[in-house]
């Protein structure tokens, strides 16, 4: 048995403790505020067993300029943003070609076809049920052209993964989905996701599940973590706590917090928002609006309607623009209601530029473990990811562990 820190009390930080605490290790959360309260508090609460290939920055020129002059509301940017980026966004622009995102894709795949049956012996075991539904994701198309082009790729997901999508023109779905209040050019309706209705809900379900089984959470500041001689050290509310090897898992803050310790971790910040919506009408599932970049999913707090990217520093200030457009070009297709008053939420994506987390041993340090850069599927994959590390930390191989290897990604 070992002692462990792990830092991060998200959906990743969470399952990594699980994960460990089932191996018989001895295992500490600290977390500044409390689990999941922070960026696995605000996703689509989607388990996205559709999104096999990770998003791949666009290459076509025509797309890129409408992202340059946020024609397309699925991305918004700033200078700063994007000269801070700079170096990682290049990476992930050659790392988007046709042949590396294929190659990237095999693996990824790998890891989302296992995602619901990884989150299932938590959501039992933490009583949360009543929080999933096995209804599915569904791509709603305004176009006629980009839908037919939807269909082609749903069918190339099927062959390629096992990825099941049923197929829908406008007038059938509107039909399936009374609030609707126009029918689309057409629906594809990925069938094996599931969504949750309360993702930082979950979160929290799984943190107190960890406790109740022997676990330890404290409040304490990732940033006063030390290396000693044989130890890790860091200071929580509770005193210093020390353990032999730590965990980092602090999504989008990793790479700052890795600085001091020598490593320099290149990542794509992007950020989203969500917004909350007394919509009358309750969704049988949740649909992205494809063309405006937004998704609807229902939750506890009413109809959720979630952004894509802001490429934004970490501390800019926030800025709803992708939110408001979204929800007003959304409101032409259901019915969203009034807005809930609610303080606005935002939280950042921690993509890694050849989209793949990184998970294993940290390259320079004994007892250093990395389980962050899920991108926009940290919520879909924390269990999936953390099984991985506790096998090897137990020095077990897999064909994945390799391809998500620190040492060998970050030496590249």
């Amino acid at each position: 048995m070992a002692e462990f820190l792990v830092l991060g009390a998200g959906m990743v930080g969470v399952s990594s403790a699980l994960a460990l605490q089932a191996r018989g290790h001895q295992v500490t959360i600290v977390d500044r505020i409390g689990a999941g309260l922070e960026t696995s508090y605000g996703n689509a609460g989607m388990i996205q067993v559709e999104a096999a290939e990770p998003y791949a920055l666009p290459r076509d020129m025509v797309t890129l300029l409408k992202y340059a002059f946020e024609i397309s509301n699925d991305v918004t940017w700033t200078l700063s943003g994007a000269l801070q980026m700079a170096p990682a966004l290049w990476s992930y622009f050659r790392h988007s070609s046709l042949e590396k995102h294929a190659k990237i894709s095999h693996i990824h795949s790998q890891l989302t076809f296992r995602s619901t049956a990884d989150h299932e012996p938590l959501i039992r075991d933490s009583e949360s049920e009543h929080l999933i539904s096995h209804c599915g994701l569904v791509m709603l198309h305004r176009d006629e052209r980009e839908f037919e082009k939807a269909v082609k790729k749903a069918e190339f997901l099927r062959q390629e993964y096992g990825v099941t999508a049923d197929i829908f023109d406008g007038k059938s779905y509107q039909q399936k989905e009374p609030a609707l209040k126009k029918a689309p050019a057409g629906a594809v309706h990925y069938t094996q996701s599931w969504s949750c209705t309360s993702p930082g809900g979950l979160t929290k379900a799984y943190c107190d599940l960890f406790v109740k089984r022997g676990g330890r959470f404290v409040t304490g500041d990732a940033s006063t973590l030390q290396h000693g001689v044989s130890s890790w050290k860091i200071l929580t509310r509770d005193g210093e706590l020390t353990a032999g090897q730590v965990v980092v898992a602090l999504g989008p803050w990793s790479p700052e917090l890795l600085k001091r310790f020598g490593y320099r971790i290149p990542m794509v910040y992007k950020r989203g928002y969500h917004g909350h919506f007394h919509a009358p009408n309750t969704l049988q599932r949740p649909f992205l609006d494809v063309a405006n970049g937004v998704l609807a999913a229902p939750m506890c707090q009413g109809l959720r309607v979630t952004t894509g990217a802001a490429l934004v520093p970490m501390k800019a200030a926030k800025n709803i623009k992708q939110l408001e457009r979204g929800a007003t070009a959304l409101n032409e297709m259901i019915d969203l209601g009034k807005k809930v008053d609610e303080p606005q939420w935002s939280g950042t994506r921690p993509c890694m530029p050849d989209m793949l987390p990184l998970v294993g041993a940290a390259p320079n340090h004994k007892g250093l473990w990395f389980h962050f850069g899920h991108g926009h599927q940290g919520f879909t994959l924390g269990p999936t990811t953390a099984a991985l590390l506790v096998q090897a930390m137990d020095g077990e191989s897999h064909p994945l562990l390799e391809a998500l290897s620190p040492a060998k990604r970050l030496m590249r």
